[in-house]
């Protein structure tokens, strides 16, 4: 055998660093990428910050704060009594703040540690109730079994309930809201029936016929819970009035904030797209790395014991620079998809989210004269306030009913769910699919039973039996 060199021609794509910085940038919100701001302004000592809208002074915060304090002011507990402050006196005005400041909803799990706290019971089962709420999920059940959550140490540690955990589990049960502590949401109906008084005798066994009295079906129910058709249907009005997941009430209470990348304003009968920069603050070469910059390049010295020196000076500016121009190309692109959104969906701005028009990524694409990557890059996890409400960019990227983008039907998926919701809302009489469906094709709509049946869902829409 004899060793021999071999040229090789071969075609491939290779993505630089500022290619690759550049997606990364294009897919952050905006509360990431003010996080990857911060950590590039740590990391690069030649990046600094020129102006930082989202930071305010004392002084200019004073009109919210004065805003908060009438707020409790005028309230029928302002909870502390107000004292004017001098305007050099910090702490006081800081005091001030921290009373006035809206606090974060409560939790579940405080909720009932802290009705736990009132209940006349010895420390041990305090303890024990304790332990079991903290295992409890969103919806007020148990994450693990209870069983395994104490061990005792004579079994070598195998998982045994203590003595009191069933008093524990009931004594949690009967707190606000009354349910939780269960396996599911049948054994917290279970719960909150046998605290109802003077009940039904044949509400319990009700439970296990749920699926025929949402389909309506009272009469084959009765048959089969052994009592009157009137009865089963009084059944079905109590247990529709019960909670199958008692938690769920604390969570709903949770506000997710979003900050909108854009905002449209309708002016002089035209829309104006405006990029949120107030979030984002305004980054540029620090002076002194400038200036060394500059004279490192004027110069040109040869030393090679400042070669160093000027190795660091140049990569930290460079990648300065090519930070600061991803971030103004990441708005550029979404200032523009959104532009283009704006001019696609011009009935939705004008007259409402029912007005939705069928739009795809490859009609930006195509209209933007991008690929559709980027198009989904600019448009993920980012958010444009309307004078509807705020909207994901990807709500306005929906399918026609019938066909797939703007080539097929004129009326998009989500326009059409508008329209079944307002229906909803609107109607006297609880209306079936298929009333919905009729009601949709009076309008132009063909839309199949199922097909509502399937947006209804989709919307959390009950059917006709149960709202």
């Amino acid at each position: 055998m004899q060793a021999s060199f071999i040229q090789k021609q071969q075609l491939g794509i290779k993505m630089n660093p500022q290619i690759y910085q550049s997606i990364k940038l294009m897919e952050l919100p905006l509360v990431d990428l003010r996080e990857k701001i911060e950590e590039e302004l740590e990391r690069n000592p030649a990046l600094e910050v020129l102006k930082d809208s989202s930071t305010v002074s004392l002084e200019e915060a004073e009109p919210v704060q004065k805003e908060v304090e009438e707020y409790f002011e005028t309230s029928s507990d302002p909870g502390f009594l107000y004292k004017p402050a001098a305007r050099d006196d910090v702490s006081e005005k800081h005091r001030q703040f921290m009373e006035g400041v809206l606090t974060r909803p409560e939790t579940l799990q405080e909720h009932l540690l802290w009705q736990l706290q009132l209940e006349p019971v010895d420390d041990e089962l305090r303890s024990i109730a304790a332990v079991l709420i903290q295992n409890l999920d969103d919806d007020g059940f148990h994450k693990e079994p209870p069983e395994t959550l104490f061990r005792e140490k004579e079994t070598g540690g195998s998982a045994l309930p203590p003595p009191r955990l069933q008093e524990a589990e009931i004594l949690i049960q009967s707190l606000e809201p009354i349910g939780c502590c269960t396996a599911g949401y049948l054994e917290s109906l279970r719960v909150q029936i046998a605290l109802i008084r003077d009940e039904p005798a044949c509400l319990n066994c009700s439970l296990d016929h749920l699926d025929l009295f949402d389909r309506g079906k009272f009469s084959e129910a009765a048959k089969l819970i052994h009592c009157s058709e009137e009865e089963a249907r009084t059944c079905f009005a109590i247990i529709k009035k019960l909670s199958p997941f008692p938690g769920r009430r604390f969570t709903a209470a949770e506000v997710r904030f979003v900050i909108p990348d854009i905002r449209v304003v309708r002016s002089d009968g035209d829309f104006k797209i405006i990029i949120n920069n107030e979030v984002i603050p305004a980054l540029g070469i620090d002076p002194f790395f400038k200036k060394l910059d500059s004279g490192r390049r004027k110069t040109r010295s040869r030393d090679s014991a400042n070669r160093p020196a000027r190795d660091f000076i140049r990569e930290n500016v460079n990648e300065a620079k090519v930070f600061i121009n991803s971030i103004a190309m990441r708005n550029h692109t979404i200032k523009r998809v959104a532009q283009a959104i704006v001019e696609f969906q011009r009935p939705f701005f004008a007259n409402g989210p029912r007005h939705l028009v069928p739009l795809t990524l490859g009609d930006i694409a195509k209209e933007l004269g991008i690929h559709e990557t980027t198009v989904s890059r600019a448009a993920g996890e980012k958010y444009m306030q309307t004078e509807w409400g705020i909207f994901s960019l990807r709500h306005f990227f929906t399918n026609s009913i019938s066909g797939t983008g703007s080539s097929g039907s004129r009326f998009s998926k989500e326009g059409v769910k508008a329209i079944i919701k307002e229906m909803v809302s609107k109607e006297n009489v609880n209306l079936s699919d298929n009333k919905i469906a009729e009601l949709l094709h009076e309008h132009g709509i063909p839309l199949a039973r199922r097909t509502v049946a399937k947006y209804r869902k989709e919307l959390d829409l009950g059917s006709s039996y149960t709202r």
